[in-house]
C-alpha cells in the first residue's frame, strides 16, 4: 500500500525519516517534585522511529503548573532527566522538541508555589474542576495579569527555550492551544482587557506573537513550531468568530519563517456553533505558506490524503502513538494496532507507559 506517510521531508533544516509526528500527550508521572518519571527516557526512545517526537507539555515555570505531576524544565534535577531523555532518543537517530507551556487560569491555588490564585489575561472563573492533592476542586477566580506579568510569563518562555536547547532537544514546541494561556489571550471569550493585550483582534493575538519572538531570540525560526486550536471550546473556551481570529494569526505566523504550526481538530461537539469551522486542517490551509501538522482523529487513511494532496505536510498521532511504539512499522506492514487503555493514560506506573508490546514482542 502507498503510503506518503512514510516518505522523508525536510522540516526546517532537519531531515525527517518520515512524516508521522508523536503528538504531545500528558501522562501525569512526574511524582517528584515535578522531575520527568525515571522511565521517561525509555518511553520516549521507544518512540524513535517517529519522525518527530514533540514531549507532553512541559511547564514554563512554577508559575505555568495547571495539573499535578507534570514536568517541568526550570530545576536543575528535572533538566538532568530530560537530557536522559534527549541521549536515549538521539541514541537512536530521532528527533524530540520540547512543548513549552504555561496553563494561566486552568489550575489552582493549591498548585502554585505561592499558593495565589492563578494568572490569566482576564477575571473569568473557568467552569469545571482541577484535580489536587486534595481531590477534585472547583477552578478559581484567576488574577488578571498586570504588564508586569505579560512581561514575566514572555521572558519565561524564552528561559524555558534556552533550557530547552541546554539539554539537548532539537527543537520547541509553543503550546498555544487547548485553553491555556496563549489560547486564553487568543480568544475573545476569556480576553476582556481594555490594553494593548485585549479588545481588538490584533491586541488579543499580541502576546502569542511576543512569546514566538521571545522563543525566536533563542532558536532559529527552522526549530520552532506551535500549536493551534482554532475550534477548541475545551477548558470552557470561546471565541467570537473563530475563523477570522485564527486567519488572522495565521497570516501574521507567516512573516517568521516557523518549522510548522500543528493545527488541531476540535475534541468536543461544535454543531451547536456554526461560526465554528469543523474540517480544520483544509479550512485553514489557505491562510499558511508553511509546514502544517494535523493532529487529533486521523486514521491512516486520512493521514495519507493529507500528504499526499499537500494539505498537511506532517501529521500528529497522539493516543496511537502511545500504545504502539512502532506505529511507522505498523503502518508501513499494514499491522494490527494495539488499542491504547485509557485507564492508564495519567498517572501510574510502567503499565500503559513502556509496556505496549512491538511486532516483534
Amino acid at each position: 500500500m502507498n503510503n506518503p506517510v512514510l516518505t522523508k521531508y525536510i522540516l526546517g533544516d532537519i531531515e525527517l525519516k518520515n512524516r508521522l509526528v508523536m503528538a504531545p500527550m500528558t501522562r501525569s508521572r512526574s511524582f517528584v517534585d515535578n522531575i520527568p518519571h525515571e522511565l521517561a527516557p525509555l518511553y520516549y526512545s521507544q518512540r524513535a522511529s517517529a519522525g518527530l517526537i514533540i514531549t507532553e507539555g512541559t511547564q514554563v515555570s512554577p508559575n505555568g503548573i495547571g495539573y499535578l505531576w507534570t514536568p517541568g524544565n526550570y530545576t536543575k534535577a528535572q533538566q538532568e532527566m530530560w537530557q536522559k531523555v534527549t541521549d536515549a532518543v538521539h541514541e537512536k537517530d530521532g528527533i524530540i522538541f520540547n512543548q513549552l507551556w504555561h496553563t494561566g487560569r486552568i489550575s489552582h491555588s493549591s498548585l502554585r508555589p505561592d499558593n495565589l490564585p492563578p494568572l490569566a489575561p482576564s477575571d473569568i472563573k473557568p467552569n469545571g474542576k482541577v484535580y489536587t492533592s486534595k481531590g477534585w476542586v472547583e477552578y478559581e477566580t484567576p488574577r488578571i495579569m498586570t504588564k508586569e506579568d505579560i512581561n514575566q510569563a514572555i521572558n519565561e518562555f524564552k528561559i524555558a527555550a534556552e533550557n530547552a536547547k541546554l539539554v539537548g532537544f532539537d527543537g520547541v514546541d509553543i503550546h498555544g492551544a487547548f485553553g491555556y494561556l496563549i489560547d486564553q489571550f487568543i480568544c475573545s471569550g476569556t480576553n476582556k482587557r481594555n490594553d494593548e493585550y485585549g479588545g481588538s483582534l490584533e491586541n488579543r493575538l499580541r502576546f502569542a506573537l511576543e512569546v514566538v519572538e521571545a522563543v525566536l531570540k533563542v532558536w532559529s525560526s527552522k526549530r520552532v513550531g506551535i500549536k493551534l486550536s482554532p475550534a477548541n471550546t475545551y477548558n470552557d473556551m470561546r471565541d467570537d468568530n473563530p475563523k477570522e481570529t485564527f486567519a488572522a494569526l495565521l497570516e501574521k505566523l507567516n512573516d517568521y519563517d516557523l518549522a510548522y504550526i500543528m493545527l488541531m481538530e476540535p475534541q468536543t461537539d461544535i454543531s451547536n456553533l456554526p461560526n465554528y469551522p469543523t474540517n480544520i486542517i483544509e479550512y485553514f490551509r489557505p491562510f499558511y505558506k508553511g509546514n502544517l501538522i494535523a493532529n487529533a482523529g486521523l486514521t491512516k487513511e486520512k493521514a495519507n490524503y493529507l500528504i499526499e494532496n499537500n494539505i498537511a505536510q506532517l501529521v500528529a498521532f497522539g493516543s496511537l502513538f502511545l500504545a504502539n511504539p512502532d506505529l511507522p512499522k505498523r503502518f508501513e506492514l499494514d499491522a494490527p494496532l494495539n488499542k491504547p487503555n485509557q485507564r492508564t493514560y495519567y498517572g501510574g506506573t510502567e503499565v500503559g507507559y513502556t509496556d505496549y508490546p512491538f511486532l516483534t514482542d
